[in-house]
């Protein structure tokens, strides 16, 4: 399983329910990676998608107490770990938002995170992958412009994977 998402300058990565920067070679990256996969998202996340409707070309799994129209809802860890066993690992992905991260990032053996080089004014953070010490960062891409922000692609390993 694999984390996937951007974060600002101090790993932020929403505000106000939706997310805090345009970026075109940010979403074509998502959408290529997770297009055909599995993705794993709390309500947040799947009410800022347009129409709060699910991604197409995805299975989309929900965590959340509540069941959702469109979409596979798991209302617990156990009961996601058991869903998640009919997938390869690798063809899952943990899309948000906060506290689905801070739950699920130690079960992901690496976390695809585009850093903008920015501060978006953040009210929800993602763990500072930096900052933790099961995560070393693997891959880093040059710096490059996206519709008027730096941002880099990074690739961060798990070093202390937990299975389910």
């Amino acid at each position: 399983m694999r984390a996937i998402f951007h974060a600002d300058k101090n790993w932020g990565i929403g505000k106000i329910g939706s997310l805090m920067f345009s970026l075109p070679k940010d979403m074509q990256f998502f959408r290529e990676t997770t297009m055909g996969k599995v993705v794993v998202m709390g309500l947040a996340t799947l009410n800022s998608f347009p129409g709060g409707k699910p991604l197409k070309g995805r299975t989309n799994i929900l965590l959340c107490p509540e069941t959702k129209e469109g979409v596979l809802t798991v209302h617990s860890l156990e009961e996601l770990f058991k869903e998640l066993k009919n997938y390869p690992g690798d063809e899952v992905y943990v899309i948000g938002g906060a506290s689905v991260y801070r739950q699920l990032l130690p079960y992901c053996a690496e976390a695809l995170v585009t850093k903008v080089d920015a501060d978006g004014g953040a009210d929800c953070f993602a763990p500072n992958l930096d900052a933790d010490p099961s995560f070393t960062l693997i891959k880093e891409t040059a710096p490059q412009e996206d519709n008027g922000y730096i941002i880099r692609f990074c690739t961060y390993k798990n070093e202390n994977v937990k299975h389910f």
